[in-house]
């Protein structure tokens, strides 16, 4: 079990060093918003982040 959570919180810093290298301090404040509202489990805060997230998604496409 706890190698399979060093796993998954290698595969999360991964993931989020890929946001912030290409979407830069706004997409690691959006992802930050995004977790932290998922794990507080209040849907304004991660729909903040998943907003955000997204209008940087469209941005770059």
């Amino acid at each position: 079990m706890p190698l399979v959570a060093l796993a998954v919180a290698a595969l999360a810093v991964g993931f989020e060093q890929i946001v912030q290298w290409k979407y830069g301090p706004m997409g690691l404040v959006a992802f930050a918003a995004l977790t932290i509202g998922l794990k507080a489990r209040s849907t304004t805060i991660s729909g903040i982040g998943a907003v955000i997230l997204v209008m940087l998604l469209a941005q770059s496409g």
